[in-house]
């Protein structure tokens, strides 16, 4: 009886040794790579995975994409220029088994043919090349290596430098250069906003010529229109007067002229005549109140010589 309680307790020791051994449990993102005496059966999984204990061995292999990080690498440019280069891979497995048979240590091989590919890459390019192509030089890293991994079962998907860290002197230069096209840029930008200024001025003051030269000749269209107006007025005015009329004007005149301080008058010509009509009309006046006619000769020797 006690010799069948201990091979009960032997068995259940080695079940609970064996049995974790044995069942295996594989997610979705991996797959087992299962050796029986060392030699390869198959990949197995997603699922549960039954093993033989002390006589299989299962590799597990992860199928998502992964990422492996470049330390620094130091390359000489075309131009002889040292320039570090630091820079992610990723990868994705597509054939767990060729990942696990062909390759012992997949992340050591990769750093290292990243980095004899990358000085490859940059021996290739000059130095302005390698500054403002990234897109380019992530594109050849990329094909190159995803030609020596493809033999491995691993892909590489993709490849990003992060940072490009040029020779002080370099960097020196184009701080330099930045400043520079950073000074031509304000000058434009000054300028242009100087020539904007004034073009606006010059177009304010073309439209306030314009404006000016517009109100300038309605005024000129009006002082002509009122002056016409007037000139007409007078003229039918005018018309409207007789030569007595006119004589009284004159005469009105003359008594004005008289009314002065001035012992001198200089008188035309023809207000000399014109006096000579009036004192003719007057004697003639005259001569009809009392019957006697006087010639206007006499009338002007009677109030003096008009040349005097």
């Amino acid at each position: 009886m006690t010799g069948a309680l201990v091979g009960i307790g032997i068995a259940i020791f080695f079940l609970l040794i064996f049995i974790p051994a044995a069942v295996k449990v594989v997610p979705e993102y991996q797959r087992m790579m299962v050796f029986r005496l060392g030699r390869a059966l198959n990949v197995k999984g997603p699922g549960l995975i039954i093993l033989i204990p002390l006589v299989d061995r299962g590799i597990r292999v992860d199928l998502r994409e992964q990422y492996l990080e470049i330390p620094q690498q130091t390359a000489i440019t075309e131009d002889n220029a040292p320039i570090s280069i630091d820079f992610i891979v990723f990868t994705k497995v597509f054939d767990a088994a060729q990942s696990v048979l062909t390759v012992q240590n997949f992340e050591g091989a990769a750093q290292n043919i990243a980095a004899t590919t990358l000085r490859s890459v940059v021996g290739d390019m000059a130095l302005d090349e390698v500054l403002s192509k990234r897109e380019a030089m992530n594109e050849t890293l990329r094909a190159k290596l995803d030609e020596v991994t493809e033999r491995w079962g691993v892909k590489v998907t993709n490849v990003e430098i992060r940072e490009i860290t040029p020779p002080a002197m370099v960097q020196e230069a184009m701080t330099r250069q930045m400043s520079a096209e950073r000074t031509r840029r304000a000058v434009v930008t000054e300028a242009e906003g100087t020539k904007s200024a004034a073009i606006t001025v010059a177009e304010g003051s073309k439209q306030s010529a314009i404006l000016t030269a517009e109100g300038e000749r309605q005024a000129a269209i009006l002082r002509a229109e009122g002056f016409s107006l007037a000139l007409s007025k007078i003229f039918e005015i005018a018309r409207t007067l007789d030569a007595n009329t006119m004589s009284l004007q004159y005469l009105e005149a003359l008594k004005q002229i008289g009314a002065s301080a001035s012992t001198k008058f200089v008188i035309p010509m023809e207000f000399a005549n014109l006096l000579s009509g009036i004192t003719g009309l007057t004697e003639k006046s005259f001569g009809n109140g009392n019957g006697e006619a006087g010639s206007p000769s006499d009338g002007v020797r009677q109030t003096g010589e008009p040349s005097s």
